[in-house]
């Protein structure tokens, strides 16, 4: 057992988010949508009058009037949050974080806010702590261990099996369209995964592409993932409307995703004239390189989550392309890939890859994965991975 005493300096954030109390509720959203938190602390210069969280908003949006995002954030966040120390040990932590019924703590020093505590850092500190028990307990549990290791081999089983069937939810080919070339890259971290990709025609003029990527992965994610699957194939088939697509498949999901949400792209191809009308809720931006004049640029729209704002409006935006443009599409766990001091390997490396290989999709997914295992060394990746890449080629 560790002699040393786990506290909450040992698992806090350090360096939270902090805003100002003048600011508003959109500019937090868009804040925490950025940086991917579910919490903002609120302070009044250096003194902390409150905390903005993902439960605040939820608790608060659906009775919102029209306008609501430019409330400032103090009418809305949770004033005089409670407050933890840092030598408080993590035990005592996770009583105190029950009783009074909060997710996040501010954690003060010397009347300084020096980082947050969340009860996802106490439970995975936890988990860690258990494990080194059973580990010390090998002999007196390898009887029960032996029988675990039989469910763990029946329910590997189940979910190869079950990820066999996610697998033909996929498209199991892109469309048959002459104009289009394509390579597609799919690879879920577990046997299930919460990446997602689909391709629509609504009419014979219009072509639509569709990446999302659930909140974390196996099954919470794959069953969020395959909820949004069928919202997507029923819309998609009656709207050529990207951003109106987008709109419907957040009114679906709303509600019945719990705490989880999605991030997803969607582009509608008009095949007559090589315009590409897109809109985004949070997925990081495909790549649209140019054939004419070699130049790469990330597909730009903003908009947010899937599933956790009702009545989102995704606004659109448009690229003409023209033959031998290509469109890279992907989820973060490509770009959220890190090698062995943490580095992640990035849109720039992403997008200087693009500059180097041929003009093909083929070369395209080839060359990025090369560049991407050589760049990780032997680090694992920890997120699932979908890489899609298409080109326009001359002809209709």
């Amino acid at each position: 057992m560790s002699s040393e005493p786990i506290t909450v300096r040992d698992v806090m954030q350090p360096n939270p988010i902090i805003v100002q109390t003048g600011s508003t509720v959109g500019e937090l959203l868009l804040l925490m949508n950025h940086e991917r938190i579910g919490s903002v602390l609120v302070c009044d210069g250096d003194k902390l009058v409150g905390i903005f969280t993902e439960r605040d908003l939820l608790r608060r949006v659906a009775d919102a009037v029209i306008g609501w995002r430019n409330y400032p954030v103090t009418e809305w966040m949770t004033k005089n949050p409670h407050t933890i120390a840092p030598e408080v040990g993590w035990e005592d932590a996770v009583q105190m974080m029950t009783n009074r019924k909060v997710r996040h703590m501010p954690v003060i020093e010397h009347d300084r806010v020096i980082g947050i505590l969340s009860t996802r850092m106490l439970m995975a500190r936890r988990a860690e702590h258990l494990n080194s028990e059973v580990a010390e307990r090998t002999v007196a549990l390898q009887q029960a261990n032996n029988a675990l290791l039989a469910r763990d081999q029946e329910t590997a089983h189940y979910m190869r099996s079950a990820g066999r069937l996610q697998k033909q939810l996929l498209p199991h080919e892109p469309p048959r369209w002459s104009s289009m070339n394509w390579a597609i890259h799919y690879a879920p971290l577990d046997h299930l995964g919460g990446d997602y990709y689909d391709f629509a025609e609504p009419d014979p003029d219009h072509l639509g592409i569709f990446i999302a990527d659930a909140s974390g992965h196996s099954i919470p994610a794959a069953l969020v993932a395959i909820m949004t699957r069928y919202a997507f194939a029923d819309i998609a088939r009656r709207f050529n409307s990207p951003g109106e697509v987008l709109t419907k498949i957040n009114t679906r999901l709303c509600g019945i995703t719990e705490e989880r949400f999605v991030s997803a792209f969607y582009g509608v191809l008009n095949r007559r004239t090589g315009v590409l009308r897109y809109a985004n809720a949070g997925h990081p931006y495909p790549l649209h390189a140019s054939a004419a004049t070699g130049a790469i640029k990330p597909l730009v729209a903003q908009g947010f989550l899937l599933g956790i704002v009702p009545e989102e409006i995704y606004q659109e935006r448009e690229v003409q392309l023209a033959p031998g443009d290509r469109l890279t599409l992907f989820t973060d766990g490509l770009i959220e890939a890190h090698n062995e001091i943490g580095e992640m390997y990035g849109n720039d490396r992403l997008t200087q890859c693009l500059d180097r290989v041929d003009a093909n999709p083929k070369s395209d997914v080839s060359e990025i994965l090369a560049t991407m295992n050589r760049f990780i060394g032997k680090e694992p990746l920890t997120d699932d991975l979908t890489l899609v890449s298409c080109q326009l080629a001359g002809g209709g």
